[in-house]
């Protein structure tokens, strides 16, 4: 199936069109989504991706409609981990719950720009040297081995090096003036955590694509299925990010999940150099004759690695407890920030989570409690924000 530019230009509009929507009928008046609008919304994206790609299908065949199922739910994963990252940053940068949906969207676009920068960066470079198929599959494989490598929790997300530059470059307030960029103190402008977060946002947005990226040329080399399928995974995001908000710390095999599925395709692109080789050092410049992964077979391996995945996190005493704890730590922290939200109705509601989860921690068996390093911290924070709602009721 050849694209033309026309098909080229309808799909460039729609997903346009999809983002201008999502501003302005969403993002524009800062509030915060409802479990039920995110459920919502978030099914809207996901239908219209299977609906785009059942049209794929119709139109370009069963090899060309299992090359877009198995790009999106790859990069529909891969976009999932990525929730975990923006979740710490705009933690660290102290967000307000009402704001946050601006960044998201902000990262989604920003996003969805690198990516397509680097799929046709990605386009042009395999279509000169077959050789980068090498490349592409010894990137995957290493980062493969850094999922399955320990990360230190409290890293230093919101103070990286383009972040410090800034603050000494820039005169940067402490405090945010709703979801502007900039706001005037004393009579001078200067830059609010907003703009910085954006950038924090921005340059991890760039790190993720150079993992995307060469994953989904390990499925297709048709740049309008790599380009399709990266968007519409891309697309819907933020309302996942509100729906799966509290989940996301539950997924405690996701990481090793994506390293199998990465390795995976890693070795696929490196197969794929091979029956293409023309290095002169491997098999005197001549092709390998090697076995070579179908699409069918790459689409089974994707699903069935991320179904166990789900299922064993999901079924998991270690991981409900790590969930039901690292909740807690959330909600009691921004129960105690006072600037985590100016909505009585978001604050209550963070109450009453935090109730339900301490009455989850209480019934827990003390190894799976344990387990977790800062169990005793996260009670500290618990008894705090007791304290701190008894001096509201008080007042």
């Amino acid at each position: 199936m050849n694209v033309s530019p026309l098909i080229w230009g309808i799909t460039i509009v729609v997903i346009l069109g999809l983002l201008a929507f999502d501003y302005f009928f969403h993002i524009r008046k800062a509030h915060i989504p409802t479990l039920k609008e995110a459920a919502i919304w978030s099914s809207i994206y996901v239908g219209l991706a299977v609906v785009f790609g059942i049209v794929v299908l119709a139109f370009g065949g069963v090899t060309m409609g299992g090359e877009y199922f198995a790009g999106y739910i790859t990069e529909k994963a891969l976009s999932v981990d990525n929730l975990f990252v923006f979740l710490v940053i705009m933690a660290s940068f102290k967000v307000p719950r009402e704001d946050q949906q601006k960044v998201l969207l902000f990262g989604i676009v920003f996003a969805l720009i690198a990516r397509t920068a680097f799929i046709f960066a990605g386009a042009a470079l395999i279509n000169t040297w077959s050789w980068m198929f090498y490349i592409f599959g010894i990137i995957l494989l290493i980062t493969a081995g850094n999922l399955l490598k320990e990360e230190d929790s409290e890293g230093d997300d919101a103070d990286n090096f383009i972040i410090r530059t800034a603050k000494r470059m820039f005169n940067t307030s402490e405090k945010y003036d709703g979801d502007k960029l900039t706001t005037v103190i004393d009579g001078k402008k200067v830059l609010t955590p907003m703009l910085l977060v954006m950038v924090a946002i921005g340059g991890t947005d760039l790190l993720f694509a150079l993992d995307s990226i060469p994953a989904i040329f390990g499925l297709t080399q048709n740049v309008y299925i790599v380009f399709t399928a990266t968007a519409f995974s891309l697309m819907g995001l933020r309302q996942l990010y509100f729906l799966l908000d509290g989940l996301l710390d539950r997924l405690i095999y996701l990481s090793y999940g994506l390293a199998a599925i990465l390795a995976f395709i890693g070795v696929k692109l490196v197969l794929h150099a091979l029956h293409e080789n023309n290095l002169p050092f491997i098999n005197g410049g001549e092709p390998v004759p090697v076995f070579e992964i179908s699409t069918g077979l790459s689409l089974t391996v994707i699903i069935g690695v991320l179904t166990l995945t789900i299922v064993a996190s999901l079924v998991s005493k270690s991981g409900k407890a790590q969930t039901v704890l690292n909740n807690a730590r959330r909600h009691a922290e921004s129960y105690l920030d006072l600037d985590y939200t100016a909505d009585k109705g978001e604050r209550e509601r963070v109450y009453g989570l935090l109730m339900v989860e301490e009455k989850t921690i209480s019934a827990m068996e003390p190894k799976y409690r344990d387990k977790h390093p800062e169990s005793e911290a996260i009670l500290a924070e618990i008894a705090q924000a007791h304290q701190a709602h008894k001096d509201h009721l008080g007042a």
